[in-house]
């Protein structure tokens, strides 16, 4: 990896940074929190401005309707953005991290022209119908079926956690279609037409009051097999390359946000006098260290998946167990700096502070990720 930048690449941050000077103050107010189908509008419209002006699907390959573009211009483009306070992916998350670069890494030639360049141009959302009641962290536990019948695949079953299914127009599935192998190997990856007869959306609503998850109820749903991702029962397969993504790659641009954070604690503090107590200094000190160490592991992940096709590998799950025990104590630390009058749901620190509690949770638990680092990183036994 190397980390010193280009002539190449610093022109294409000054492309960057002039071209988001222009659009930014052209962009529309932010919709309320509550307002998905206008929070929809106001993302996919952020995408097609990327699109139009040559940024979106910046790293994915070429061939996927990306640029192509070199590791560092892909973390330049994250640390020009966040530092510009420029939209995040938002209700796209799952088709832009999860399985749009799935299918670019999976999918027949057909799928890709079908489902990229929608997801690319901001015509598209995505949501994630991975977990079930009783198949969070083991998901291979999962129960919702699928059976085979003529050229369609006819599921039953249920899904929590579904991001963004109230607003999506696809969903990345898995579903059971041989419940006599084992459980790892009678699993298959769908994309499930939310529009499709059978389909019932529930939202939830979160500790911080927001509900961009819900529950989907499958009514013997029929999904085409053209449909399907991979081989028949080789889902987990196609599936660890969708949590590859989800935790090596998805998880960078919210590093460039929490280091931003930080440095507003860290100001906030010098405002009010904590910045004086020297724990306090301390512990921000330590957090500037970290999350320093998690931007230079963030660095390698990316380098890692671009040398590897665009798959980034196991080390993911170590970025991901420290980034979530670091996100929450960064808001630990804010509420120590901003005292008990910013913890109301009014101020924009405790959504984030109630979100951050979710992380350890999200996209593997810490318990799970430790097991992966412990048996596929540092060669130890499985527990018993």
């Amino acid at each position: 990896m190397d980390l010193a930048h280009s002539q190449e690449e610093r022109e294409f941050r000054a492309r960057l940074r002039e071209w988001l000077g222009k659009v930014l103050p052209e962009l529309p107010p932010r919709p309320s929190p509550d307002d998905w189908p206008g929070r929809r509008a106001y993302d996919l419209g952020w995408q097609r401005r990327l699109y139009d002006a040559g940024y979106a699907g910046l790293h994915w390959p070429v061939d996927a309707g990306g640029r192509g573009a070199t590791p560092t211009q892909h973390l330049i483009f994250l640390e020009e953005t966040e530092r510009a306070g420029a939209p995040y992916v938002g209700a796209n998350f799952v088709g832009l991290l999860h399985a749009g670069p799935t299918i670019a890494a999976e999918g027949t030639p057909a799928q890709r022209a079908r489902w990229l360049p929608p997801v690319l141009r901001g015509e598209e959302v995505w949501c994630q119908g991975f977990s079930e009641p009783g198949a969070g962290s083991d998901l291979a536990s999962l129960r919702t079926r699928a059976v085979r019948d003529g050229d369609a695949y006819v599921v039953t079953g249920s899904k929590i956690w579904t991001s963004h299914a109230e607003v999506a127009d696809w969903c990345e599935l898995l579903v059971r279609t041989d419940p006599a192998a084992p459980r790892h190997k009678g699993i298959t990856w769908l994309a499930l037409p939310m529009d499709a007869p059978g389909v019932t959306v529930r939202p939830l609503r979160t500790l911080a009051g927001s509900a961009e998850f819900a529950e989907v109820f499958l009514d013997e749903v029929r999904v085409p097999v053209a449909d399907r991702v991979g081989a028949e029962n080789d889902g987990w397969r196609v599936t660890m390359v969708t949590l590859s993504f989800e935790r090596g790659t998805a998880f960078v641009g919210e590093v460039v946000a929490c280091r931003r954070t930080l440095g507003a604690l860290a100001r906030a503090a010098r405002a009010n006098g904590r910045w004086d107590d020297p724990v306090l200094r301390r512990r921000l000190g330590r957090l500037y260290g970290e999350f320093g160490a998690l931007w230079r592991l963030t660095q390698w992940n990316v380098s890692e998946a671009q040398g590897s096709g665009g798959v980034p590998g196991i080390g993911g799950s170590v970025f991901k167990l420290a980034y979530s025990h670091a996100r929450q104590e960064l808001y630990d630390a804010a509420a120590e700096v901003l005292g008990a009058g910013a913890l109301s749901l009014e101020e924009e620190w405790t959504p984030e502070r109630l979100s951050s509690l979710s992380y350890t949770i999200a996209a593997g638990t810490s318990q799970i990720q430790r097991n992966i680092v412990a048996e596929r990183i540092l060669g130890l036994p499985k527990g018993r």
